[in-house]
């Protein structure tokens, strides 16, 4: 199979290496005369493409013959030579289409494994790695060519990633099993919980000198982490009582035991019971070892994976600049889910540094961005949030009021967002859900009782 795929990636390489951003913009809007002539020409040198009245056929595994690859080889070099870019193109748009049921069982096969791998096995030489695309419920079809004239504009199927757009990044792909989220199929939409957990801290802050750098680094106080993770605990069995499908905590909030206090817990449970909590638990992130890393949960308490913080926070004490002193791994986990498309978790400053955020947006046409932070303010993260709005992605801030500063109380009149792309039919005031921060977040005398719910769904 890796065949066909290399071809449309050394296709797809070579428009992208070849054809300006105004190519993109003309083939858009590509006349119907010069579509038939293409069509005309791949069904004269291709056979199975196309079927008696002209409408592209849907391949199977056994349509791959070497004598189908070898001919769609061949008519592939002779349009590079004659640099017939718009044909080459309408090659590759028919070839998306032609491969969807080919697909869909791949993404079937990729929902079986831990992880998943490019389905071309040449990505180094062409820069550009492919993937089945799952679709999503409020995803618009032409999401990309109202605002980016780009190769990918023209494909639907397959999901391109250019090499150049992700940089020294290392992406990793789990495709969730299509059973993991039972109530996502049921109602067609997607229930998430948010918490800031606590008022208080169980951590320190010290600062120190390396190579000419300030930093500074978490340290957690040493006692029993007991009575924060059955708070932790009862908040996934609450949320799963209100039908949640996924719950976030928030930044640092975490602790040496809490992940596996919380996947004992799950593992304990029946497999009737097990189905009544969140489907994916994202757990407060945890600092050590130069590492701000965030466990991802499954309802069976498997570590889905952990993802890891990339770009330090700066903080100001007395007017001097100190750096978090984290190593990034530069590993990026996308989850993708048919119906829900692409998702990935930003960590505080990864969502506000705008260059990456759009960087993992652009690559990978991200659907939904959770965000757990620990900031003194809300502002920054409902702006990087609008910037999301144009690439229907939708946002799930949650921030923890054990981040509040004496003097930036104001900053805490909410406590998260959710940012939710909705049809022009909606409210407006739809599109931006807000979390309240209780009373006692400003008294110190914090309840413990803070859960917040939303639900996205298509539009």
């Amino acid at each position: 199979m890796h065949k066909i795929y290399n071809l449309i990636a050394e296709l797809c390489s070579y428009v992208i290496s070849s054809c300006t951003e105004d190519f993109f913009v003309k083939y858009s809007c590509i006349s119907r005369s010069e579509k038939e002539r293409i069509y005309a020409l791949i069904d004269t040198h291709v056979t199975g493409l196309f079927s008696e009245d002209k409408t592209i056929v849907q391949l199977q595994q056994t349509d791959l013959t070497e004598g189908f690859l070898s001919s769609l080889y061949a008519f592939s070099k002779k349009i590079k030579k004659e640099k017939d870019f718009f044909a080459i193109v309408g090659l590759t748009q028919v070839l998306d289409d032609s491969l969807e049921t080919v697909l869909r069982a791949q993404t079937a096969e990729f929902q079986k494994d831990d992880f998943s791998v490019v389905l071309n096995t040449n990505r180094e030489a062409t820069g550009i790695g492919l993937l089945p695309r799952c679709s999503c419920i409020w995803e618009r079809k032409r999401r990309l060519s109202h605002y980016y004239n780009r190769m990918d504009n023209f494909l639907f199927n397959l999901l391109l990633m250019e090499n150049t757009i992700l940089g020294e990044l290392i992406d990793k792909h789990f495709f969730l099993p299509q059973t993991l989220f039972p109530h996502f199929t049921e109602r067609g939409a997607l229930k998430i919980a948010a918490t800031p957990l606590r008022r208080e801290p169980h951590f320190s802050i010290s600062m120190y000198d390396k190579d000419k750098v300030q930093y500074f680094k978490v340290d957690y106080d040493d006692f029993d982490f007991t009575e924060d993770n059955e708070l932790l605990w009862s908040k996934i069995l609450t949320a799963g009582k209100k039908g949640s499908d996924i719950i976030v905590f928030p930044e640092m909030l975490g602790n040496p035991d809490m992940e596996s206090f919380i996947t004992k817990r799950i593992q304990a449970l029946s497999p009737q019971e097990q189905e009544k909590i969140p489907s994916l638990i994202v757990l407060p992130s945890f600092w050590k070892e130069n590492r701000n890393t965030v466990s991802i949960l499954d309802n069976h308490g498997t570590i889905v994976c952990r993802q890891g913080k990339q770009n330090p926070f700066r903080v100001e004490q007395d007017g001097t600049g100190y750096l978090e002193g984290i190593n990034s791994s530069l590993v990026v986990n996308i989850f993708h889910y048919e119906g829900i498309g692409r998702m990935a978790i930003l960590i505080c400053k990864d969502f506000l540094t705008t260059k990456y955020m759009e960087q993992l947006m652009r690559c990978f046409k991200l659907t939904l961005i959770i965000v757990p932070s620990f900031s003194t303010g809300s502002y920054d993260f409902r702006q990087s949030s609008d910037l999301c709005a144009h690439d229907d992605c939708n946002v799930v801030w949650i921030n923890t009021c054990a981040a509040m500063e004496k003097g930036k109380e104001a900053n805490f009149e909410n406590i998260g967002y959710v940012r939710k792309r909705t049809s022009r039919n909606d409210d407006e005031a739809q599109r931006l859900s807000k979390m309240p921060a209780c009373s006692g977040a400003f008294t110190n005398t914090c309840p413990h009782d803070c859960l917040f719910y939303e639900t996205i769904k298509g539009v």
